[in-house]
């Protein structure tokens, strides 16, 4: 069995049912996902995971995940020594990594490894330091050739934008 399917397999006995067109139940796909779920669909390790956590998960269609900005990350050490800020480049690879999630487990696609290769229409729109959460947002806006693919990306720090912006992706071999 693929990582991927290991993943999004409900097999235990704390899985929910939804009941079938036939009347039969049979498993509910997987809405939610644990920091060790992320890592088997995603190939990033520390210090370039940047998924914490996914909340809400809709196959084929979006996603919401998590990013705890702590104190002791790497980044922090020279991205302001004294005034810490994450880094914009950080925060637009977080969102694309929450879009990896949907992209790793698209149907009738094989498996392979999609690597971000463009940004469009991203803003800023506030600072992101330590102690924030980071809640990001992505929507499939479309798959070409099962190769290419776009999403709508939005970061938000209680309530508040951070950034959004489209994201583009290529599968590679």
């Amino acid at each position: 069995m693929s990582t991927l399917t290991e993943v999004n397999t409900l097999n235990t006995a704390n899985s929910e049912s939804v009941p079938a067109e036939n009347g039969e139940d049979s498993p509910a796909v997987k809405s939610t996902f644990t920091l060790e779920e992320i890592q088997k669909i995603l190939p990033h390790r520390y210090p370039l995971a940047l998924v914490d956590k996914i909340l809400d998960y809709v196959p084929g269609s979006r996603a919401v995940g998590i990013k705890n900005v702590t104190f002791n990350e790497p980044h922090f050490q020279g991205h302001f020594p004294g005034r810490p800020v994450m880094p914009g480049v950080l925060i637009v690879e977080a969102m694309a990594q929450v879009g990896g999630i949907v992209l790793a487990q698209l149907p009738d696609i094989e498996q392979g490894l999609w690597m971000f290769t463009g940004i469009d229409k991203v803003k800023f729109r506030r600072q992101v330091v330590p102690g924030d959460r980071l809640l990001m947002t992505v929507e499939l806006l479309w798959v070409k050739r099962r190769r290419f693919a776009k999403i709508q990306a939005l970061a938000e720090v209680e309530g508040q934008k951070v950034c959004e912006g489209e994201l583009m992706f290529s599968m590679v071999d």
